[in-house]
């Protein structure tokens, strides 16, 4: 985890080195100061020399602007280099979520990513401030504070070793209770994204069922969980601060006292061996604050690093997540035509798995070939066809396109000629012509309407008041289902794909406009493989072939003549489709 996270520091290297060095210096300027309060009491004030006050004041004046000014330049070097980090870390797992394959993005949900590119990371970001800063100030203040109480009183000091052990076990128990908890907690708020993300996508199906009140006390309970946990683990931490206080006021006690009795015999002509004085027991007092107030920052440090150690794993996950599906060894960078193969494929989406989703899968679809997908929910299409661009990759067999194992194609270049349409269909925010370039950047105007042309989209886009600058919000939301699908088509028509795929793409149009669009297909791109998945029967039953799926295999295959005289289940889905239609009329 701590190599993975260290590479992102990169450009934040010089204020991240540099905020140690001023921490330093501003503990010793901070440090020097009791003793120069020490110097102008006993040389000055309890003399009655006013030259020494005077000069011991400048020092004093000195010492305390020099801390500040190395605290300042410390905090604004760490503030610079931290967010870097942070700026570098949101790049770099942003970046990394680009490169996931499906079984990557199987494996985190959209919310826990949403978590982990803010909450955690703002977490970590915050670790790593007090990193460079307290971790190298409070052990710093630690050490020359005590070197100066040694200085000082040799024996005063050894009350400072009592509070130490009983510190660090304090702190020992808190972090062991404390961990597991923070650890449950953001694992809550995966929760509680996804459940305000799910709510928000839902929210016309939520307000049709009058579901409203149910939506909202499952946010509560999840809520409540979160509040329940960190007031339980923050109850937990908060046992440092009294602790704290224990430890710092029994110190002031004793020191007091003791420092009293020695300060009271020596003026009644005992010796001092310390030669403890009024100013010296006043630095005593000071340098015990230093000394305990640092153990109570590296105590607030492991606190926070205990917090932030659950947000960093999340963060390393996502960055250590590996891309499974890479360029070919012979990063084959043309693919010659559009035929596809499918030899005894095999295919499973983990390995813990029972049964394959597609199971000893054999077709050849010749180029230029327009070919029909059918079958039942859960039939394995949307499967099928994404072993094509190397979605996935199979289990076992091969898929070879355009003559080539679909293993040996440099990624871009196979997927740049398989062009998919998917089942869920998404647009972004931006204009028409922008959401249609998305298939070719370059492509002219005309280039954009004459897609728009084939995917009978066209005629709906002439309507709009800014007609191809008409702006799109985020998911198509301000677009029918049907419109959307045809703004997808033309979107993957804009790439000249050898492979066409639409995966129940036409669903949502009316069955004119889906005819208008299939004869589009043949007319103006005849050489261009087409593979049509669909639920109905009049989407596929021209194709020159047709592929009936079940369970994951091949259940039958022909045209649609020859699998209706046949009979099963393509001429059950075909009747059923066909009376309700006769019933409709």
């Amino acid at each position: 985890m701590f190599k993975t996270l260290i590479k992102c520091i990169r450009d934040a290297k010089v204020p991240a080195l540099l905020t140690p060095i001023f921490m330093l210096a501003e503990a010793f300027s901070e440090v020097m100061i009791p003793s120069i309060m020490k110097n102008m009491i006993d040389e000055g004030i309890n003399k009655g020399d006013m030259n020494n006050v005077v000069k011991y004041g400048v020092i004093l004046l000195i010492a305390t602007v020099a801390a500040m000014f190395f605290g300042i330049t410390a905090g604004v070097t760490a503030s610079r280099a931290s967010s870097r980090f942070a700026r570098n870390m949101r790049w770099d797992m942003y970046g990394n979520i680009q490169n996931f394959t499906f079984s990557s993005i199987d494996k985190f949900s959209p919310a826990s990513l949403v978590t982990r590119l803010t909450t955690d990371v703002n977490r970590v970001q915050m670790a790593f401030q007090m990193i460079i800063r307290i971790t190298f100030r409070a052990p710093a203040m630690l050490v020359f504070a005590f070197i100066f109480s040694f200085r000082t009183s040799p024996k005063l000091s050894m009350t400072f070793l009592y509070a130490i052990p009983f510190l660090v076990i304090i702190l020992i128990i808190i972090i062991k209770k404390a961990f597991p908890i923070f650890d449950k907690t953001f694992k809550a708020y995966d929760d509680l994204n996804e459940c305000v993300e799910e709510n928000v996508r839902g929210i016309r199906v939520v307000k049709s069922f009058v579901q409203e009140g149910h939506e909202i006390s499952k946010f509560q309970k999840i809520s409540n969980k979160i509040f329940s946990l960190f007031t339980k683990a923050e109850c937990t931490v908060a046992f440092n601060g009294p602790a704290m206080q224990i430890a710092v006021y029994s110190c002031i006690i004793a020191i007091s006292w003791l420092g009293a009795h020695v300060i009271v015999e020596s003026g009644n002509g005992t010796i001092n061996p310390d030669g403890l004085t009024i100013g010296g027991l006043t630095s005593l007092f000071t340098y015990t604050t230093q000394i305990l107030m640092s153990l109570m920052m590296l105590s607030m440090i492991f606190v926070m690093l205990t917090m932030s150690k659950a947000s960093a794993d999340r963060c390393a996950e996502v960055l250590q997540e590996g891309c499974d599906i890479n360029d070919g060894e012979r990063n084959i960078k043309e693919l010659k035509d559009g035929s596809i193969e499918f030899k005894n494929v095999c295919f499973k989406y983990s390995d813990t798995a029972e049964n394959n989703a597609l199971d000893h899968i054999s077709v050849k679809i010749n180029s230029g070939e327009t070919v029909g997908i059918i079958g039942g929910t859960g039939s394995s299409k949307s499967t099928f066809v994404q072993m094509i661009p190397r979605l996935y990759d199979v289990t076992e067999g091969e898929v070879i396109v355009g003559g080539e194992n679909v293993r040996d194609y440099n990624l871009e270049a196979l997927r740049s000629n398989v062009a998919m349409v998917l089942q869920k269909n998404t647009l972004f925010s931006g204009t028409i012509y922008e959401n249609i370039r998305w298939g070719d950047e370059n492509a002219s105007d005309e280039d954009v309407q004459r897609v728009c042309r084939l995917a009978c989209a066209d005629e709906f886009i002439r309507k709009f008041p800014d007609k191809y600058d008409t702006y799109i919000e985020q998911g198509g939301s301000n677009v029918s289902g049907g419109q959307k699908q045809r703004l997808c088509i033309a979107r993957a028509l804009l790439k000249h794909p050898k492979i066409l795929i639409l995966d129940d793409s036409t669903s949502a149009v009316d069955t004119h406009t889906d005819a208008m669009i299939r004869k589009a297909f043949r007319e103006e791109i005849p050489n261009t493989t087409k593979i049509i998945i669909a639920q109905r029967v009049s989407s596929v039953c021209d194709a020159d072939k047709i592929i009936v799926l079940d369970n994951g295999k091949i259940a039958d295959m022909g045209t649609h003549d020859e699998l209706y005289e046949r009979g099963g289940i393509y001429r059950e889905i075909y009747d059923q489709q066909t009376k309700g239609a006769e019933e409709d009329e």
